[in-house]
């Protein structure tokens, strides 16, 4: 059974068609590469997924349950939206850290938010605050960034704040993490750090979605990718046949040749 399964999402803003019909589906520990040209609604399909926007109609299951069926959606109650969203971890393009708090806080600042749901919060917060911290401080080994635990980001470059964000994504263990364009408000040479940490992730079987313009790195860790356009799933496949000389759609192609000269 997928994880995940997407089924006839679609999203309008005022008379624009934005998602059109999207049906796709995501095995558990897989990358899903979406891409696309820009307005082709890779981003409002990452933001209907992790609850940021209500889809108009459609369905969504994740381990087989249904976290979602619009409309009925609209009616959903804050707290429910919160437990249906801790299903998905999103990293922002523009990394969306908190300024006034150091990395470590900003790490610990939802996993604690929810912790203090328990009705046990209270009797045992010392040691419930001490695990969060723990785990905080081993996710940001793994994204390299032990050093700049009391920093804030304000002092990181671009790249590091990036990977905060990701290990703050995965400081609530999602079953899925999404990424929307991680590189694109980064420099060039700051680009290899975050993609280095996406393949580590994707080497433990985590799975993910990540939409993004870079075809070479698209190609190297993408399990399966879907083409975007105009709202639908034009083309999907391994990499090796979305990139491969026998691909028929003529706007994969423009696109993808498009990205490959930049």
């Amino acid at each position: 059974m997928p994880i995940l399964e997407v089924k006839g999402f679609k999203k309008s803003f005022g008379k624009t068609e934005v998602l059109k019909g999207v049906d796709f589906t995501l095995e558990k520990g897989k990358v899903l590469v979406i891409i696309g040209s820009s307005g082709s609604g890779k981003t409002t399909l990452l933001r209907c997924l992790t609850f940021l926007e209500t889809p108009d109609e459609g369905a969504m299951f994740v381990g087989g349950e249904e976290l979602l069926r619009a409309p009925m959606t609209k009616g959903m109650k804050d707290e429910e939206i919160r437990e249906k969203r801790s299903h998905f971890g999103l990293v922002f393009q523009n990394f969306n850290l908190f300024p006034q708090y150091t990395v470590l806080e900003n790490l610990c600042l939802a996993p604690k938010l929810k912790a203090k749901e328990q009705p046990d919060y209270k009797k045992d917060k010392v040691r419930i605050d001490a695990e969060i911290e723990a785990r905080a401080k081993e996710l940001l080994m793994q994204v390299g960034l032990s050093d700049k635990a009391d920093s804030y980001p304000c002092q990181l470059s671009g790249g590091q704040q990036q990977r905060v964000a990701i290990a703050r994504a995965l400081a609530l263990s999602p079953d899925i993490l999404c990424f929307d364009e991680p590189t694109s408000a980064l420099d060039p040479e700051l680009t290899g750090e975050v993609l280095r940490v996406l393949r580590e992730l994707a080497e433990k079987n985590t799975t993910m979605i990540i939409v993004t313009h870079e075809m070479a790195f698209a190609r190297e860790i993408a399990d399966h990718i879907i083409f975007m356009d105009e709202g639908v799933v034009a083309a999907q496949g391994s990499p090796a046949e979305l990139f491969g000389e026998q691909t028929q759609n003529e706007h994969l192609n423009r696109f993808i040749r498009a990205m490959e000269q930049k």
